[in-house]
């Protein structure tokens, strides 16, 4: 009888750097590797924004997108969209609401992928699996901090999300959305609780459902 060859599985230490992953799925002859990530999971305002990437040379200093200074972050995402292969979905409010925000981001990270130039061999996503891939996946917890790919997908995210949202302030300047990039916070709620929300608040959210009541939108609020 005969048994079929199954390659010994690698072990990938969470301490052996950002690049460990890669280094691990290369030696497999699995490349290109992509990362997938999203920004603005949270927020009760302003879109989803998902980023897929390919790597195709190393970046110092990347990083979660969260502990980097925005400053860094800038810096970074400019390396990384000059020399990388990016992906970009952005799921508005509105879609948000129709279909669920879990729901929205998994259509997010497999449209994300469509877009990438070159078919990845391997994809790694932050947190949780996403069925419906075209290649091989592994979901990686906290992805972002242990991978490279998936570190440089967030920093492609949450920059392009940021910029969105300052935008989005000089139109309703009433809610400090160049502050708190619609995430909650005291600043947000007591806006909410003044003006009722805006066009661009995710009505589906506890937080800005709970302010409709009598509230009229506060579009055009100055």
């Amino acid at each position: 009888m005969t048994v079929a060859f199954r390659p010994r599985p690698s072990i990938v230490r969470r301490d052996s750097g950002l690049y460990a992953y890669e280094r691990a799925l290369a030696r497999r002859g699995l490349t290109p590797i992509a990362g997938v990530d999203e920004a603005g999971r949270g927020a009760c305002a302003g879109p989803l924004v998902v980023a897929a990437v390919v790597l195709r040379k190393q970046i110092q200093g990347l990083d979660d997108s969260k502990l980097l200074t925005p400053a860094a972050r800038e810096r970074l995402y400019d390396q990384i969209v000059r020399s990388a292969h990016v992906g970009l979905i952005v799921i508005p409010p509105a879609e948000i609401d129709a279909r669920g925000l879990h729901r929205s981001n998994i259509s997010g990270m497999r449209r994300a992928v469509a877009q990438l130039t070159c078919g990845p061999e391997y994809i790694l996503t932050d947190g949780f699996p996403v069925p419906g891939l075209p290649a091989p996946s592994l979901a990686v917890w906290k992805g972002d901090q242990v991978a490279a790919c998936v570190a440089a997908a967030s920093i492609v995210a949450k920059v392009t999300r940021d910029r969105m949202m300052v935008t989005l302030d000089a139109e309703f300047p009433a809610y400090g959305f160049a502050d708190h990039k619609g995430y909650v916070t005291a600043a947000h709620r007591l806006a909410l609780e003044t003006h009722g929300p805006c066009p661009h608040h995710r009505f589906s959210f506890v937080t800005v459902a709970r302010e409709m009541g009598e509230n009229e939108l506060g579009a055009g609020v100055a």
